[in-house]
């Protein structure tokens, strides 16, 4: 229940951001949250070798809106403050979210980056 809770910040960050990336979340729309927690978390060698991927991501059609970013500390009971990394992204369609899922570079550095440095991956799809 709190990772669910430390979603709304996320969605937040989505749904209002103000970059020219980030179209409107229409209907039928999906954002796609994944959480990372680092094998060794607070490891920035780690870190930026999980952000330097997640850019790679952005050449993959299909995407709307990314961002990226690390978790605001908090002393809320409400807030899951324990991830090291999150990776936020809009898609136009489920059919689009599941070509990106599939596509050979995002299945390629999953495996040989994310998969390899994270102890847990937690991802939220969410419509509209």
């Amino acid at each position: 229940m709190k990772a669910l809770l430390a979603l709304v910040p996320v969605l937040a960050l989505a749904s209002c951001a103000t970059s020219p990336l980030a179209p409107p979340a229409g209907p039928g729309t999906v954002d796609h949250i994944v959480l990372i927690w680092l094998k060794k978390p607070g490891n920035a060698a780690d870190k930026q070798a999980i952000s330097a991927t997640a850019d790679e991501f952005r050449a993959i059609p299909g995407m709307k809106f990314y961002d990226k970013g690390t978790a605001l500390q908090s002393d809320r009971p409400v807030v899951d403050d324990s991830f090291d990394f999150a990776l936020v992204s809009r898609f136009e369609s489920a059919a689009a979210l599941h070509a990106y899922e599939n596509h050979p570079l995002h299945q390629k550095k999953v495996a040989e980056v994310l998969k390899p440095l994270s102890k847990k991956i937690v991802v939220y799809d969410v419509t509209r």
